[in-house]
């Protein structure tokens, strides 16, 4: 921490490259960090009409592999598989569910499976993987679902403070490629902004890595 005080000026707006730079830095971990943002919204949490829920791809992907577990059968499940969905099944998988291997990032369902796969909101809910047609993982396409996620798409949702945290990108990505999925990314939420929610909607942009600490964001430009 005093290593990084001495580097990063706290009341400081820097600009992404600055940003990035420094990240680059000062990782002292031996594997390859994860760049991920926090932006604070004006919006009340506490409200249902200005919960922010969403997905969005990132152009140049968060550098992350997602491994992906569909809910199909027939020539679906065949399509999914194809379109690179590691796990494939439907009373199979729901039993490895339950027997709590959980080795997936991303749960797909057709419609015409989620009465099957509601029984599972209890464990897949508190992980945040109970498929949603918000984050698009409940779709009738689930070819290009599972190609979407593999793109880069990124699922966000506003936490109890208002605020959303997502990856966009791992250390050794150029300024371009992080500038560019920030961009992406508050586009995205801009045009979820809540018509309940007053005054200025995106208040506070910081980025980090996993392991290091935050650095705030000149967003003036985003507004």
């Amino acid at each position: 921490m005093k290593k990084f005080m001495n580097i990063i000026d706290y009341n400081k707006l820097y600009n992404i490259e600055e940003a990035t730079t420094i990240l680059n830095n000062i990782s002292s971990v031996k594997f390859k960090e994860s760049i991920d943002v926090a932006i604070k919204l004006g919006v009340d949490p506490r409200k249902s009409d200005q919960l922010i829920i969403g997905s969005v791809i990132m152009p140049h992907g968060t550098g992350k592999p997602v491994r992906i577990a569909v809910f199909a059968k027939g020539s679906v499940a065949d399509a999914a598989r194809l379109a690179g969905a590691e796990i494939i099944g439907m009373n199979d998988l729901a039993d490895k569910i339950k027997s709590g291997k959980i080795d997936f990032d991303v749960v797909i369902a057709s419609p015409d499976t989620m009465r099957f796969v509601s029984h599972l909101g209890s464990i897949l809910g508190p992980r945040g993987l109970m498929p949603n047609t918000k984050y698009g993982t409940v779709t009738g396409d689930v070819t290009n679902a599972v190609k979407k996620i593999k793109s880069g798409q990124i699922r966000f949702r506003t936490d109890k403070n208002g605020i959303i945290h997502a990856s966009i990108g791992k250390l050794g990505f150029s300024t371009y490629a992080i500038k560019e999925n920030i961009d992406v990314f508050i586009d995205a939420l801009k045009k979820l902004k809540p018509s309940s929610s007053k005054g200025i909607f995106i208040k506070k942009v910081t980025i980090s890595t996993t392991m290091g600490p935050g650095i705030t964001i000149d967003h003036s430009y985003m507004i």
